[in-house]
């Protein structure tokens, strides 16, 4: 079964908001196995005006943000019962790699896949990707706690 969602399903999921919602919608989930997301980045992001404004760049840590958003919705989608009025926090960022910057323009590529879960902590093994070209990697740990 996969599962697409748009920017008003994902709201439903995670409790980020502009400016700090990072995925604008998901084009292919399948609970328990992994998930695809999108970013589409902009000239008018808020980072731009600060980070290297005459050569603007995607922050790398919003690019592990943007990924870590991607494994709530995942984990979302995979237990939507065992999860349910619970916040997801990212707790751990291990073997994160960065190849090539992101600009404006770009269309950022979100993969998660689902590596285990122990206690309500979750591991998945993360992705991105500009044009099939490798932006970053990172595997990253979250977990679910009672808001």
């Amino acid at each position: 079964m996969s599962i697409k969602l748009d920017i008003l399903q994902i709201q439903d999921f995670l409790p980020h908001r502009y400016p700090f919602l990072l995925v604008d919608k998901v084009i292919d989930c399948k609970p328990g196995v992994s998930l695809l997301g999108v970013k589409n980045v902009t000239y008018n992001e808020p980072f731009f005006q600060g980070h290297f404004p005459q050569k603007p760049i995607m922050p790398g840590v919003l690019i592990l943000e943007a990924l870590a958003q991607t494994t709530g919705l995942l984990a979302s989608e995979t237990a939507r019962d065992e999860l349910s009025g619970m916040i997801y926090y990212l707790v751990g960022i291990d073997k994160a790699k960065f190849k090539r910057p992101v600009v404006p323009g770009d269309q950022l590529m979100l993969e998660a896949k689902f590596l285990k879960s122990k206690r309500n902590i979750w591991a998945f093994d993360c992705r991105a990707e500009v044009d099939g070209e490798f932006v970053a990697s990172a595997e990253i740990r979250c977990a679910a706690m009672v808001d």
